[in-house]
């Protein structure tokens, strides 16, 4: 038989209440806490909490506090990224970063998905599908990703933008939902 935590990290539906999610849930928020309280005068144990904390940092990437995530070993963060205050990324399945991407402030990644049916959520069933940002994207301040979504490489994603769907490489992309309005050569 399969654990919670083997079913959720398959994208299977599972119960976030499980005792294994949860000792990993406690986990990152001890580790949340850490990063957001660190002092800014000292970046070194600053970027030491967010190596901490998150599966990969790329070599000169950089979180400026506060951030939220629900595991945090489930994101990557490529070389040279940005991402700027109040972010909140949900990792219950993977969150992949490329290289020099730009995440402007309060932004949110959501992987977990809920089902439409009353009495699936109300026993509070939930799934998860990848998030993956390629390399040179910039997403604007507020700008939502939803589960299952990958932006291509050089997109920029306009402030307040909902992607809900896939992004090609080379666009912007702006609204709720998000729809392509130009194309980058």
């Amino acid at each position: 038989m399969t654990s919670m935590k083997e079913r959720m990290l398959a994208g299977e539906p599972y119960l976030a209440e499980d005792p294994e999610i949860a000792a990993d849930l406690s986990r990152a928020a001890e580790l949340t806490e850490r990063f957001n309280a660190s002092p800014s005068a000292d970046p070194e144990a600053r970027l030491a909490a967010l190596r901490d904390l998150l599966g990969e940092v790329g070599e000169g990437s950089w979180v400026r506090p506060p951030f939220h995530c629900d595991y945090g070993w489930q994101i990557r963060l490529g070389p040279r990224s940005f991402v700027n205050f109040n972010a909140v990324f949900l990792d219950v399945a993977t969150i992949t970063i490329g290289a020099d991407v730009q995440i402007g402030p309060n932004a949110q990644l959501l992987t977990p998905t809920h089902p439409v049916e009353a009495g699936p959520r109300r026993d509070k069933w939930e799934a998860a599908a990848p998030i993956t940002i390629g390399d040179n994207v910039w997403l604007g301040g507020g700008a939502i990703v939803l589960a299952g979504v990958t932006i291509g490489e050089n997109t920029v994603v306009g402030a307040g933008a909902v992607v809900t769907k896939d992004l090609p490489a080379n666009v912007v992309a702006v609204g709720n939902p998000a729809r392509v309005v130009r194309r980058l050569d």
